[in-house]
């Protein structure tokens, strides 16, 4: 307990038999709870934690695999039960060190942040140990998710070393959660439609020498079509269920103005090659507007959504 915060932890196992005893032990002694999660672990994880868990552990066994976000919300719901004010996640494979967690419960314990999570681009040292591949696609993931969530400010979106207030965890609704690897990018976006402030927390990336199985182009596509869908949620419910305003406006008229104008731009053109005949100045004119006017819109849209940035009460 910190700050009379009953802290519990939540960690996720899924074929990480060699690890999660590790883990467990090094969870600082100020954390009251530790809720293990078996998500159908072939290894059966849980089971070993069981037998060799004290006081602190709770261990949930799902019984049939739902991915690391489902786990992850199985244990948040159990933290909530057992009281828990703060709710820190880590995953089982050791890559994340326990010492560090009074790092990340200081934004949402002393700061005000409803929200705090690791990055691991913090620091030369941290992007040399990290594989190349992974470091291309998380740089990759961490632009498209900042459009996505609204989080501008963030790095390393997919990190999932992360702490949560009660009261954070409460105004968002976890069924509407993803379930599986899209889970913390989902998070970051639902938080931002209810405007709660997110920090990030420079750590240092941690690898035991695995390789990594991570296809780009399958993950770039996936995680793509994901966002996109995420992007459209939070613009609806932002821009037009809890508020309406000027970007709301932008929103609506920049993109039809300038499909409009290069729809009429393109067809009118490909009209006239056919015929042999010069396009219209009129109608050239009038598609330069809508693809100026347009164009302008959708920027000063994003600008708009890059100043409305959760930020903490001061």
């Amino acid at each position: 307990m910190i700050n009379n915060k009953k802290i519990v932890v939540v960690i996720p196992t899924f074929k990480a038999l060699s690890t999660i005893q590790k883990v467990i032990d090094t969870v600082p002694e100020f954390v009251d709870h530790i809720v293990v999660v078996d998500d159908k672990c072939p290894q059966e994880s849980g089971k070993h934690v069981l037998k060799l868990a004290n006081n602190r552990v709770t261990v949930i066994f799902h019984e049939i695999n739902i991915g690391v976000g489902g786990a992850t919300i199985s244990g948040y719901q159990k933290a909530l039960d057992l009281g828990a004010d703060v709710l820190v996640k880590i995953d089982s494979d050791g890559q994340m060190n326990p010492e560090i967690m009074g790092e990340i419960l200081g934004p949402v314990l002393n700061e005000g942040y409803g929200y705090s999570k690791g990055n691991r681009f913090g620091s030369l040292r941290s992007l040399n140990t990290m594989p190349k591949i992974r470091l291309f696609g998380n740089s990759v993931l961490s632009f498209l998710v900042k459009v996505a969530s609204g989080y501008w400010n963030i790095m390393d979106p997919t990190n999932g070393y992360t702490a949560i207030s009660k009261e954070s965890i409460l105004s968002i609704n976890l069924d509407s959660i993803s379930k599986g690897y899209f889970f913390e990018s989902s998070m970051l976006v639902n938080l931002n439609i209810m405007n709660i402030p997110v920090k990030d927390v420079l750590i240092d990336a941690v690898y035991l020498g695995e390789k990594s199985s991570l296809n780009i182009l399958k993950e770039f596509f996936n995680f793509s079509l994901c966002l996109f869908v995420a992007l459209i949620k939070r613009l609806f419910f932002k821009y037009y269920i809890y508020n309406f305003n000027m970007c709301s406006i932008y929103l609506l008229l920049g993109p039809v103005m300038f499909l409009y104008g290069s729809q009429l731009a393109l067809s009118t053109w490909y009209v006239n090659y056919i015929a042999g005949v010069p396009s219209p100045v009129g109608t050239i004119m009038l598609s330069t507007i809508n693809i100026v006017l347009g164009a302008q819109f959708i920027l000063q849209a994003i600008s708009i959504d890059i100043d409305n940035l959760p930020q903490v009460d001061k």
